[in-house]
């Protein structure tokens, strides 16, 4: 593993004029993140300044570190719920904690090389948990949109939208007429100029008319009354083994949300710029950019696939773009953080709301509703259970009924064939089972043998009969077994001890024949009974018959 920063100046693949347009991708990235940092930490529950460090430090480093040519990392929407639950239980050093040790697992996940497991997640579990959280997400800025006046609103999905409803006389008019202003800026202003962002000309506008009008909105330093924008000094949290134990499934959580969402960006970077990513040493990237971003106080980062999108479209090729859009954060942070406390609370929401929108993919969620019913089961349940519960349950409940329906669909395709009966020999073949008069049978099967077609399995072995002399078995199609198929066949090599009938196999591939060796079954039945060809099996188990009737 080596981060693709490094091959990149191995292969003298970085430029002087590369450099260049990697820089001006670099700060066009910065100016969208800017907006969007501070509005997913407000939206977290953390002050401000949380957003912008962990894009500085997280995402420096994930470009530095990263498997990636061009992702960019920070803080996402995907979180948002996560950390405001966590927070909620267990308060900023409990967050502190969980994205520390989140980071420790991400480590530990790429060096066991576990980057490549991404593909055994099923785009129906992606698209509903991505669904899920947007749905989520839209839910969480209504607050602060319609401007309702709520202490303190449940993280949980259905009691959030029993407060809304219970606190709508609160509405503040001005709040909602600034939103719905900012989100058709933001929705219009591409037709204008795709260059400048339209979230920062929406937060311009409407800071600039809430203070010239003097309009009763609330903004950020309305709500926070202290911003820094000193970088903090490194620290570790307070924490013992109790905590730990308490926060390891958030930290889970984080790690395998983390782990999918920084894959799949990199999945659809690599689609854009044709080159393959290391999976491994992007997820030790991101473990490392989690924990820096736990000492210096942030919040969880990932590979944000918007952000990195744009980054390419601007023309970066490098991990230089993402680390001048770190270095561009940093500054803006230092020099022009005390003028975020005129930003209006509900163009924030206004931001978030758009990006709810467009994480939700409804048009793939719409199309997957036309798949097999057994993908639409695993994509609803993945998506309710993202809403109503949280991501490790989603995620857990949709893994576990994708496994149960591929499963089935294996068990409903591998066939058990009797091809005397079939009829399926020609020539000599023929004559000789014809001869034999019903004492030679022969079974092949189709597909893989494992315990969830074993029964199967085992019902037509017990269809044997006494005036049955040899019964081949033909494997060709049969590529890998398990231990209960294993089992399976002992016990059909059982029941043709016990009926004095004598057992072939044939065309027994590589895995199951290393199978079949080390569990001892090739030494029980003997490998003189096991044969390269059909053909050759039928002429022996002929001979053996013909013996038997002299």
């Amino acid at each position: 593993m080596m981060p693709k920063l490094f091959t990149m100046f191995k292969n003298k693949e970085i430029t002087k004029n590369q450099v260049a347009k990697d820089i001006i991708a670099g700060i066009i990235v910065a100016v969208i993140a800017l907006p969007l940092s501070i509005a997913l930490a407000i939206s977290s529950g953390v002050s401000p300044e949380k957003g912008l460090i962990t894009a500085i430090f997280a995402g420096f480093l994930i470009s530095f570190l990263g498997g990636s040519k061009v992702q960019i990392g920070g803080p996402t929407a995907a979180f948002v719920t996560i950390i405001y639950s966590i927070i909620a239980e267990h308060g900023l050093d409990g967050l502190i904690t969980a994205v520390i040790m989140a980071g420790i697992i991400l480590v530990i996940m790429g060096l066991l090389r576990f980057g490549s497991l991404i593909r055994y997640v099923p785009k129906t579990i992606t698209v509903g948990f991505t669904a899920g959280i947007a749905v989520t997400l839209f839910s969480g800025q209504l607050k602060d949109l319609l401007g309702l006046q709520i202490d303190n609103v449940p993280a949980e999905f259905i009691p959030k939208w029993e407060s809304y409803f219970a606190n709508m006389n609160t509405l503040n008019i001005y709040s909602l007429a600034i939103g719905i202003g900012c989100i058709i800026i933001i929705a219009l202003w591409p037709k204008v100029n795709k260059v400048i962002p339209g979230s920062m000309i929406a937060l311009i506008v409407s800071t600039l008319l809430v203070q010239v009008l003097h309009l009763p909105v609330d903004t950020i330093g309305s709500r926070f009354t202290e911003i820094s924008s000193a970088i903090p000094i490194p620290a570790l949290p307070s924490f013992s083994i109790a905590t730990i134990n308490k926060l390891f499934a958030p930290a889970i959580t984080i790690a395998i949300l983390g782990a999918l969402e920084s894959l799949l960006s990199a999945v659809v970077a690599d689609e854009m710029i044709d080159d393959t990513h290391d999976s491994n040493m992007e997820l030790v990237a991101q473990g490392i950019a989690n924990i820096t971003s736990g000492l210096f106080g942030g919040i969880p980062a990932t590979g944000a696939i918007a952000r990195t999108a744009a980054n390419i479209k601007s023309g970066g090729k490098s991990p230089i773009s993402g680390m001048v859009h770190a270095i561009t954060l940093l500054f803006t942070m230092l020099l022009l953080m005390p003028l975020a406390k005129m930003i209006p609370m509900t163009t924030l929401s206004a931001i978030l709301i758009v990006v709810a929108y467009n994480m939700s993919g409804w048009r793939t969620f719409k199309e997957l509703l036309r798949a097999p019913k057994s993908d639409i089961i695993v994509l609803l349940v993945t998506f309710g259970c993202t809403v109503i519960f949280d991501l490790v349950v989603a995620i857990g409940f949709g893994m576990i009924m994708t496994m149960a329906l591929f499963m089935k669909r294996v068990t409903d395709t591998t066939e058990i064939r009797d091809l005397v009966y079939e009829k399926v020999f020609e020539g000599d073949i023929t004559e000789m089972l014809e001869d034999a008069a019903g004492k030679i049978n022969i079974y092949q099967v189709n597909g893989p043998i494992f315990f969830g077609v074993v029964q199967d399995f085992i019902h037509k072995t017990k269809e044997l009969n006494q005036s049955m002399e040899v019964l081949i078995l033909d494997m060709r199609h049969t590529h890998a077994i398990d231990a209960s198929a294993v089992d399976a066949i002992n016990k059909l090599l059982a029941q043709c001890s016990k009926l004095n009938i004598k057992l072939y196999l044939t065309h027994v591939n590589e895995q199951p024949a290393r199978v079949l060796k080390r569990m001892g079954f090739t030494d029980r039945l003997g490998e003189e009974n096991i044969y390269e060809t059909k053909t050759k099996a039928i002429v022996d188990a002929y001979e053996y018959v013909q013996k038997l009737i002299a």
